[in-house]
């Protein structure tokens, strides 16, 4: 076989695997967002849900959802970029950096149930809050911040070192130069990174049935009290996600319409995590021209 045939050989094998996944990607895209637009309206995405009878719809779930990205957002994101920064600018090559970069690898593989049973024990029962959604937090916390802490540090090493001795080279001190170099020209993939983890957080279910819970409180949305167990607000009620709502419908089909709440559910959040990923090029692309005047 000369060198010719096996380079053509080896990119219809290329073409091949990526038309194959493509493929995949699209049919599961196509089969859950046809089934699914057909119980989307206006009714289904802010009316509660049913528990007996049919016509529920997924309005908490969604706002607890997006409450729930916020608080675990909170947390992950200035976490991460300070880890980020310290292995990334400050940290030598010793046992003590090794052993937390073991750990982050470690952290990124663990399964999400098992984080969701650590949880269980730790954030719901040592602290008493019980199912909560600061304990979902937490827990997705445990998931995401070793994903952040690796795009923080890939992103600010990304970053030029001649940008960084000529900024120190004009008096700047190291701080200034992280601060006022470093993370602005780091901003770009810090965005798409934290977008990215947004999508994860937004489409978890496994460590959440044991810590967030499986059922959220009559919310009055007219009663922003953070301390009341029914204000939409407060971080220390039950909450029940979208990913959990799917979930739960499916495995107990209570309701005579669990086909279409599930369909229309499963149909909106995949468009919900879908816009975090195309969120993530456009506005990471976006900052990157402001930065570089292209």
């Amino acid at each position: 076989m000369n060198a010719r045939l096996a380079d053509r050989l080896a990119t219809i094998m290329f073409w091949m695997g990526a038309g194959t996944v493509l493929l995949i990607l699209i049919s599961l895209l196509a089969y859950i967002l046809l089934h699914g637009f057909k119980s989307i309206d206006w009714h289904f995405l802010t009316s509660p849900p049913e528990t007996i009878r049919a016509g529920g719809g997924i309005g908490p779930q969604i706002f607890n959802s997006f409450y729930l990205l916020f608080l675990t957002m909170l947390i992950v994101f200035p976490i991460g970029l300070l880890a980020g920064i310290y292995l990334a600018e400050y940290a030598g090559r010793n046992r003590v950096t090794e052993t937390i970069r073991l750990c982050i690898e470690t952290l990124t593989s663990l399964p999400s149930i098992v984080v969701g049973l650590f949880g269980l024990l730790i954030f719901v029962n040592k602290t008493g809050w019980g199912y909560s959604l600061m304990a979902g937090a937490l827990a997705l916390s445990v998931i995401n911040l070793p994903l952040m802490v690796r795009i923080a540090e890939e992103s600010i090493r990304s970053v030029s070192s001649e940008l960084r001795e000529a900024s120190l080279a004009l008096g700047a001190t190291r701080w200034q130069t992280i601060w006022r170099v470093v993370l602005p020209c780091a901003l770009p993939g810090l965005i798409t990174g934290g977008i990215i983890a947004s999508g994860r957080v937004f489409g978890e279910a496994a460590a959440l049935l044991y810590t967030a819970g499986m059922s959220s409180p009559n919310l009055n949305f007219h009663h922003w009290d953070i301390t009341s167990p029914t204000s939409p607000l407060n971080p220390f009620r039950p909450a029940e996600t979208l990913a959990v709502h799917i979930w739960k419908i499916n495995s107990e089909s209570l309701i005579p319409d669990v086909r279409r709440v599930a369909d229309g559910a499963s149909a909106v959040l995949v468009l919900i995590v879908l816009l975090f990923n195309l969120s993530a090029r456009w506005v990471g692309r976006s900052v990157y021209r402001r930065l570089t005047a292209g």
